[in-house]
């Protein structure tokens, strides 16, 4: 049997890397945008391979990876961290960093300082910023004119959740949902490329759809955007618990990884791993004359 490495080429290996005019060009022909929430290495590998558009390094990695209960705890230099190692396993979708709760509300100095160190540092493509109010809307506007692409986000922002009485749908009246789309309009005169629409009715995203000019990427927000996104974890079932109604669960690996550990640990315990197959070898003179060095 051959030890050959297995290859494995993407389904189009002439695949051009995501570019902000690629992206308006999905959204003139009318291409659904494929986006995921990844926060490392390993699943960025897996998102490259499977050929989605945009890879964005979330803030929820507080929720995800980190054990917070929430995303406001984790900070700028975790944030790098996670982003540059998505980064390495990354050569064709555009990679998105989230700014973290603290580092761009501030000051535009502040917003404009902490995305150039997402772009040099972390190696990201763009950032994101969470909000449409008027402060949110100046920070994506003082980033843009910076040179960083910014991407926006409305609905439901979980750094604001507290705000906005907690992890529920947003938009569910007409001042509402006339309250994200003013939001959308302004961040997208500020100059964002795209916007994420989170937890808003089906309707009221289909309502004000024709309003956007940018790509629109939802989640939880209803099939009439340009494109979907949902977390790596939540998608793959990577986690405890169903999570919020909009996630569709495209596998159950947490139970795979629970399964595989306690077969490990009984293989252990039961003294049948390692085995000869998975040790080393030492030539038998080479044994010999350790034990007589040995004494």
């Amino acid at each position: 049997m051959s030890t050959q490495p297995e290859l494995r080429v993407p389904h189009d290996p002439g695949r051009l890397p995501m570019t902000l005019p690629l992206l308006a060009e999905k959204k003139r022909l009318g291409q659904a945008i494929v986006m995921v929430t990844a926060y490392d290495h390993p699943s960025a590998c897996a998102a490259e391979a499977a050929g989605v558009d945009l890879v964005l390094v979330g803030d929820s990695a507080a929720t995800t990876i980190l054990g917070h209960s929430s995303t406001t705890p984790v900070t700028l230099e975790e944030m790098l961290v996670l982003t540059a190692a998505a980064r390495r396993g990354l050569r064709t979708p555009l990679l998105i960093g989230d700014l973290p709760f603290g580092s761009y509300e501030r000051s535009d100095e502040q917003a404009i300082d902490t995305a150039v160190r997402m772009v040099k540092e972390a190696g990201a493509d763009a950032v994101k910023l969470e909000g449409g109010n008027e402060a949110s809307a100046r920070r994506a506007r003082a980033i843009v004119q910076a040179g960083i692409p910014v991407m926006g986000h409305v609905g439901l922002t979980p750094q604001r959740s507290t705000a906005l009485g907690g992890w529920k749908a947003q938009g569910r009246t007409a001042p509402a949902a006339a309250r994200i789309g003013a939001e959308a309009l302004a961040l997208q005169e500020s100059g964002c490329f795209a916007i994420v629409f989170e937890a808003i009715p089906a309707a009221v995203t289909e309502e004000l759809m024709g309003h956007i000019e940018v790509p629109v990427i939802g989640i939880g927000a209803g099939p009439a955007t340009d494109g979907q996104v949902l977390v790596f974890h939540d998608l793959l079932g990577i986690r405890e618990g169903l999570g919020p109604r909009f996630v569709k669960r495209y596998a159950n690996l947490f139970d795979e990884m629970i399964a595989g550990v306690s077969a490990y640990a009984e293989d252990v315990r039961a003294r049948r791993y390692p085995g000869p197959e998975h040790s080393y070898k030492i030539a038998p003179e080479q044994l010999e004359e350790l034990r007589r060095q040995l004494g």
